[in-house]
């Protein structure tokens, strides 16, 4: 008797589960309803970057002395050419004169050895001198001669000097902070520079890609070359969060990978006519894909079990869960669908991970039932 008492009893336990089963798959909701077809995108992605003037030089003096003159402030933007500092010029000014003297004084002493060359070949004709008067005649003029090449050589190199006392910028760009003041005593060996320029009316930004992106680029534009040439323009959000008002182009990829980051590193060119990006700087550049012909759904028509990615399909007025693969890259509110749904397939398009698996499902009013081409105006 308990035993046919236990058997009744779990056979109704079984009856009543099977009835709330049923109950849960005739449910029925009303959530909106996508098909799915065919759109264009544009995929953004951002690599952190570091910024450097296209040409940075650190300017020294040539000569040693006291800097009796600073001619620009620090920050100033200067030119190719100008006048930036002046090192005492009182010691290479009276040694540039000497050297003139010299020169002066070997000319005329060439002058001197010519005219007793001349003298004593005529007199060499009348046997009034020998032919060694002749001879130390010509020594002489030798002498004299490379006498001269020497003063001139001194007089140059002095002349220089002079012109090194007045330190003048090797670019255009940018000064940085002045370590040095008026009567600080300087010369060609000091540790730190007058001051740097940076020209950056364009700047570099470098940053770095993955090997395994690097060579899809490869891949996608036929050579390292041809990804250079036909790869779109880049964007530069600052470190202040703003988009770089120009855009820039990549110009450079190194032909080596890291050996401890295993990443590759490239720059891009950005101009820089209002001098807003500095040397030094940080960034993220940020590099556009597109993609053509894809099927794109929201990520709220998503959810994940078990590091799967699932969607609700409506078939037949019914919620059926199918798994679908999407692309790595995305624009942080939708997925570009790799396999798994086809154009035209129905889709819960929101809150698909309150869905229950057999779900009745009805398409909210109003609702708009297709994807958007977001490349299309």
């Amino acid at each position: 008797m308990k035993k046919e008492f236990a058997l009744f009893l779990t056979a109704g336990l079984l009856l009543a589960s099977c009835n709330q089963e049923k109950k849960a798959a005739g449910k029925e909701g009303t959530y909106p309803v996508m098909v799915t077809q065919k759109s264009d995108r544009t995929l953004k992605t951002g690599y952190a970057a570091t910024i450097k003037g296209r040409q940075t030089v650190e300017v020294r003096p040539q000569v040693g002395g006291m800097i009796t003159r600073i001619l620009i402030n620090e920050g100033d933007a200067v030119k190719k050419g100008e006048l930036l500092f002046v090192i005492d010029q009182t010691a290479y000014k009276a040694a540039h004169e000497i050297a003139v003297a010299n020169v002066q004084t070997a000319e005329a002493n060439l002058s001197t050895a010519k005219l007793v060359l001349e003298s004593n070949k005529e007199l060499h004709q009348h046997n009034v001198v020998s032919e060694f008067d002749i001879t130390t005649a010509q020594n002489e003029l030798k002498a004299a001669q490379a006498q001269l090449a020497l003063a001139k050589a001194e007089e140059v190199s002095a002349r220089n000097n002079l012109s090194f006392t007045e330190v003048r910028s090797p670019v255009n760009g940018v000064a940085s902070m002045i370590p040095y003041r008026v009567g600080s005593l300087v010369s060609s060996t000091i540790d730190e520079p007058l001051v740097t320029v940076s020209d950056d009316s364009e700047v570099y930004v470098y940053f770095s890609m993955a090997e395994r992106q690097v060579q899809n680029l490869i891949q996608k534009y036929g050579s390292l070359q041809g990804a250079i040439r036909q790869m779109p323009e880049v964007e530069l959000q600052m470190s202040n969060g703003n988009i770089y008002a120009h855009k820039g182009r990549i110009d450079a990829v190194s032909g080596t990978i890291g050996n401890t980051t295993g990443a590759v590193s490239l720059r891009a060119v950005f101009p820089n006519p209002d001098r807003l990006l500095r040397e030094g700087g940080s960034g993220t550049v940020v590099i556009p894909s597109f993609v053509e012909d894809c099927i794109v759904i929201p990520q709220a028509a998503t959810f994940e079990l078990q590091d799967r990615i699932l969607v609700y399909k409506v078939v037949n007025g019914v919620a059926t869960s199918q798994e679908i693969t999407v692309r790595d890259q995305n624009n942080g509110s939708e997925y570009i669908v790799e396999s798994g749904l086809n154009v035209g397939d129905s889709i819960i398009s929101e809150g698909a991970g309150l869905v229950r698996e057999g779900t009745v499902v009805r398409a909210r009013q109003g609702e708009k039932t297709e994807t958007k081409d977001e490349n299309k105006k």
